[in-house]
Formats: structure tokens, sequence, C-alpha cells
């Protein structure tokens, strides 16, 4: 583990990563890595708790994008989008936990906040499920 980055695991009904550090190219894959265990052990929903990430690249959106894709699986899109013909899809399955502003502002001009729930607080993001 690099000391960018650091990754801690919150078990439950809803698992929660909590992501503390640079989210950039050289940590990206630590992340996913930790996503894809918990999603091959069966968990099917998930919660990335930003508070403590202080910056974020293009390669950690991608990382966001990564594990967004894994937890929202097409099939269940599909059927979203066919009984909500025209509106924009927003995945009940990954959802994203107190982000700081800076990080908040960056996903927002990505595009994030289109598709994936960003909540001000843990506990309301648990609350969503």
């Amino acid at each position: 583990m690099t000391d960018k980055l650091k990754i801690t695991k919150t078990d439950g009904e809803i698992p929660v990563l909590h992501v503390a550090g640079h989210l950039d190219g050289e940590t990206e894959n630590m992340l996913v890595a930790e996503a894809t265990a918990l999603f091959n052990a069966g968990k099917k929903n998930l919660i990335l708790e930003l508070s403590q990430v202080d910056m974020i690249s293009s390669a950690g959106l991608r990382a966001i994008h990564v594990i967004y894709k894994m937890f929202t699986q097409h099939p269940d899109t599909e059927k979203w989008q066919s009984e909500h013909v025209g509106e924009t899809f927003k995945s009940p399955f990954m959802k994203l936990a107190q982000p700081s502003s800076q990080v908040h502002y960056v996903l927002s001009m990505a595009g994030f906040l289109q598709n994936i729930y960003i909540f001000p607080t843990l506990e309301e993001a648990l609350d969503s499920f």
C-alpha cells in the first residue's frame, strides 16, 4: 500500500470503503481492487466515503467510473430505463458520501452528479438504501 492513499472498510449490509489521501494514477488500482473484492464476495451495493480525499485526478475519476460500472450492471439499467423513459438514471447500487467541496466540484465538472448519488453525510448515504 502506498502512503498516498489509505482505504479502510466498514463491513455490513452495505459495505463502505473509506478513502483517504490522493486518488490518482498511482493509487486508482488500489481502490478498484478493494471494490472488486467486495463485488466478488457477493456484495451488490457499495458506498465510497470520500471525506478524507484531498486530491482526485482523472485517473481517480476513472477508478470511480470502473466501480460504478461494476456495481451497476447493464440489465439493471436497461430495466430501469424501460420503466422511466426519458429520465436520467442514477445508480441505486453505488453511492458516494461526504466528498470535500473541492472533490465535489471535480465530480460535478466531470458529470458524475448526473448518474451517481452523492450524499453530504455517510448516514444519509446508508439510509438511502
